[in-house]
């Protein structure tokens, strides 16, 4: 059932981008179906991000209740599990990072270009195929005994449907016809979620093999630069094992974080206090460590 499931998780998506680019080539897209999945992948990946990871994962903030509540709701139509699961398995990794017990490690099982693959593909989409123990009651005992975070995880189905129906619901009463909904349903759902998951997925798989490592080479965690954009700033990831508890993970010049930007704007608003930061001189101090030894730069 697992694999099904996760084959039904990883080609239904898949299977939508190619039917919606046949529509694209023949047709083009409408500023409204552009306009609905830039719209839910910025709500779902601030979600997924500034909520599943930064905040229920490493408590990098405290959120008003209404706004926990909203994030975590926004990170569930991710559609990448429950609240509860996603971050169980995000702070196992953290725990056995590249090691045995690690989920979604992509450690090559031994020599050659192609058991480097293997791995890959095993911590890009592979981990979802094979038994990932949740537990719960060990990694996410503080989630469970939260009444609005078990509301959220119970109803993960609603949330589910919901991704799918809202882009469609906006379809059918801008446009007024069937076609219009169906259309708004494709681009703003399930395109919006293939791209999401291989976004995702990518800091698994690409941001341990690829990019630079400033932070040090304790693990195989990079920062991954052409990621950044798309994972709001999660892709710095190196950055992010270096200071897991950090709100920014684009802690050096020029590196662009949306999600600490969003946490920043919540932090004004007053709807977030207790943001955790990495004072400049600790950050200036490791760099200038880690570069006495000089950083690697990974890649196959």
């Amino acid at each position: 059932m697992q694999r099904v499931s996760a084959g039904l998780l990883f080609t239904l998506p898949l299977a939508g981008v190619i039917l919606a680019g046949v529509f694209f080539w023949n047709h083009g897209i409408s500023w409204l179906d552009l306009g609905l999945a830039l719209g839910m992948y910025v709500i779902t990946g601030l979600g997924l991000s500034v909520g599943f990871h930064r905040l229920f994962s490493h408590r990098s903030f405290v959120p008003a209740r209404w706004l926990k509540v909203t994030l975590a709701i926004a990170g569930t139509m991710g559609i990448e599990g429950s609240v509860t699961s996603w971050v169980s398995q995000h702070r196992r990794h953290h725990t056995y990072t590249d090691r045995p017990g690690d989920p979604h490690s992509p450690v090559p099982e031994g020599p050659g270009i192609g058991a480097q693959i293997r791995g890959l593909w095993h911590a890009h989409a592979g981990w979802l195929f094979v038994p990932n123990e949740v537990n719960a009651e060990r990694w996410s005992k503080d989630l469970q005994g939260d009444p609005d975070i078990s509301f959220v995880t119970d109803t993960v189905v609603l949330w589910t449907v919901l991704s799918f129906v809202i882009p469609t619901v906006v379809g059918w009463v801008v446009t007024g016809t069937v076609w219009g909904a169906l259309l708004a349903g494709l681009w703003g759902g399930v395109v919006r979620v293939a791209v999401l998951h291989h976004v995702t997925w990518g800091t698994n798989s690409l941001c341990h093999t690829f990019g630079k490592q400033p932070f040090g080479s304790k693990d195989r965690s990079t920062n991954f630069a052409p990621l950044a954009f798309l994972s709001f700033g999660d892709a710095w990831h190196n950055a992010h094992h270096a200071f897991p508890r950090s709100a920014r993970h684009g802690i050096e010049a020029g590196q662009i974080d949306i999600s600490a930007e969003v946490i920043g704007l919540f932090e004004r608003l007053g709807w977030a206090t207790g943001v955790h930061r990495i004072k400049r001189s600790v950050i200036a101090s490791r760099l200038a460590l880690e570069a006495s030894g000089q950083p690697r730069t990974n890649g196959l």
